[in-house]
């Protein structure tokens, strides 16, 4: 291995080094890039409206993301910090209510199961002391979530950025290939923004399922607040997995309240939507927008999840997403399907070019005698 060789892998690694240190940097840039194309879709929707300025149309779209938001806080903040505070003067009264149904349930099961149902009343018994300190974590979580307010700013104010000057920012990008290969990017980029937004209807089409089913199965029930927590089940559908746990639990504790039977069966209804969104919605919706396999679908989350942390099961979809693109546009067309190819070429190439030699060498005097030593000889 020659010095340029060996200097080129040292810098290989330090890159890669370097890339895997700031990565949280990088996916708040996806972040960004990933809403930046999706609020695009919105203001290229304005300008076919009428708005003839895309800055207008910008700021347009903006305003209204804003006033959505600013109305679901309203519909939904308020009303649950009622019910919190109501919950917690009411749950000692739940917990009553469970232990009289535990001891009813012990009367009339096996023996082999009165040990669980004991451990299951201990731990009810118990309940309220862990819904207060759970509840003090919550708020000590909530008040300490600085850097994660500063992060949602920065994605914010990058998201703006990239919606009102794009190509600076695509020329930059494209800088980064060899001069040969930046047409071909330009075009794998076009379907990468694409592809995410086909992504971005396909979750937003979940999110308006999801909210439905949960609208119908709380109001069937007869929970409190059925819209806000149906709302709030459609919002937490963009984190895969996480965000079915998380809007589960105001609907339990609502539930509680009234009766244990309820908040099993909104736990059972919880769990039948997730399941259905996970395994047959998810799956189904990113094929149909994107052409995701539902196993790849899957995967990705874990894998994210696992080298990325939160925010890379947050990304998860479009990040899987966007390398599909990549990885069929460069990987599989640009060098794998053109492998093969190259190789035939160049052996036609080297054909073609020793029977021009031949032909070259092989004179009209040469082959005349050929013949005539050959019809002597005869």
């Amino acid at each position: 291995m020659n010095f340029s060789s060996f200097a080129g892998a040292i810098a290989l690694i330090i890159a890669i080094y370097i890339l895997w240190q700031i990565r949280f940097i990088i996916l708040l840039t996806f972040a960004s890039v990933a809403l930046a194309t999706a609020i695009n879709y919105l203001v290229k929707y304005l300008m076919r409206l009428g708005v003839k300025k895309r800055n207008t149309a910008i700021l347009l779209s903006l305003m209204l993301l804003l006033l959505i938001f600013v109305c679901f806080i309203l519909l939904i903040f308020p009303p649950f910090i009622d019910q919190v505070q109501r919950s917690l003067y009411l749950l000692p009264e739940a917990v009553d209510q469970i232990a009289a149904w535990l001891t009813w349930l012990q009367a009339r099961v096996p023996k082999q199961l009165v040990g669980e149902i004991q451990k299951l009343e201990n731990i009810t018994r118990n309940l309220p002391t862990f819904a207060t300190q759970l509840l003090g974590n919550f708020y000590g979580i909530f008040s300490g979530s600085l850097g994660a307010v500063v992060n949602i700013l920065l994605v914010g104010v990058v998201t703006i950025m990239l919606l009102i000057t794009p190509h600076p920012y695509l020329r930059l990008f494209l800088a980064f290939f060899p001069s040969f290969y930046r047409r071909r990017a330009a075009k794998i980029i076009k379907k990468c923004e694409q592809a995410l937004g086909g992504w971005t209807q396909g979750i937003l089409f979940n999110m308006f399922v999801i909210s439905i089913l949960s609208w119908l199965g709380l109001s069937i029930l007869g929970v409190q607040l059925p819209l806000a927590n149906a709302l709030l089940a459609g919002l937490l559908t963009f984190i895969p997995n996480l965000g079915a746990v998380l809007s589960c639990i105001p609907p339990i504790i609502l539930a509680l309240i009234d009766a244990p039977w309820k908040a099993l069966a909104v736990l059972l209804l919880y769990f039948l939507i997730q399941q259905a969104e996970t395994n047959v919605l998810t799956p189904l919706v990113m094929k149909q927008q994107v052409s995701l396999l539902p196993a790849v679908t899957l995967l990705a989350q874990a894998t994210f999840a696992i080298f990325f942390g939160f925010i890379g099961l947050f990304l998860a979809l479009p990040l899987t997403v966007v390398s599909q693109v990549w990885i069929e546009e460069v990987l599989i067309k640009d060098i794998l399907s053109n492998w093969g190819k190259k190789s035939d070429r160049s052996r036609s190439k080297q054909a073609s070019t020793s029977q021009t030699k031949i032909s070259k060498s092989s004179s009209p005097k040469v082959i005349t005698s050929e013949i005539g030593g050959i019809g002597g000889a005869s």
